[in-house]
């Protein structure tokens, strides 16, 4: 199960799992993100390829409009799960 919460116009929080079953909660979510935007992973146990496909949509999106976004409150799992797809070398990482 994941909860999501956006905390602001540019600040999504996550709880729990993000897999598959929850893209489609998750999409308006992201999609409503603007400007230089945040994930706070802090309660973020798990994420599979397609929440990685959420948030690496969510990336482009914002980087072709000049803005960034950032993963802060990361675990060291999910840290990993970003660096094997490489994706740590254009989202921010931050450690919790």
């Amino acid at each position: 199960m994941l909860t999501i919460e956006l905390a602001n116009k540019s600040t999504v929080v996550l709880t729990g799992r993000f897999d598959a079953s929850q893209v489609r909660q998750a999409d308006p979510v992201f999609d409503s993100l603007e400007g230089n935007s945040i994930i706070d992973c802090k309660g973020l146990e798990y994420v599979s390829s397609a929440g990685i496909g959420v948030v690496l949509g969510t990336y482009k999106r914002l980087h072709e409009g000049g803005f960034t976004l950032r993963m802060i409150n990361v675990n060291e799992h999910i840290r990993q799960v970003f660096r094997y797809a490489g994706l740590d070398q254009i989202i921010s990482l931050e450690p919790g």
